[in-house]
């Protein structure tokens, strides 16, 4: 199940035996302006992993926001989310809408400038 408002994704899975996995997290993000990298996204996903609590918050500049399903499936992975089931971010129309909300956040439009170091 998941659920998404702008600023704000809830997932939840419930495991359906004792080898499957739960959790319920939610995906909070706001634009930032970053002393360094300039403006970007603050995303906070806190939660429950497996009946135990997590939080951690990542940033991400302007040029790299489109890539936070990737940073989602880490942190996942890290709280003990099997790679199977770890790609929690990329759950299609709900990924969809996150993803285009920050792009309109940030105004972001395609043909945007990327920083070379940013591809390293």
């Amino acid at each position: 199940m998941a659920t998404f408002i702008p600023g704000h994704l809830h997932i939840k899975r419930d495991a359906l035996n004792r080898n499957d996995v739960s959790y319920d997290l939610n995906i909070d993000y706001e634009v930032q302006q970053d002393p360094k990298e300039g403006k970007g996204m603050l995303f906070t996903m806190h939660g429950s992993i497996q009946g135990r609590d997590m939080e951690e918050k990542f940033f991400l500049p302007k040029d790299q926001a489109y890539n936070f399903g990737s940073n989602v499936t880490q942190i996942a992975e890290k709280y003990g989310i099997p790679k199977m089931y770890s790609a929690i971010g990329s759950m299609h129309r709900n990924y969809d809408l996150v993803f285009e909300d920050v792009r309109v956040q940030l105004g972001m439009k395609s043909g945007d400038l990327v920083k070379p170091e940013h591809l390293e």
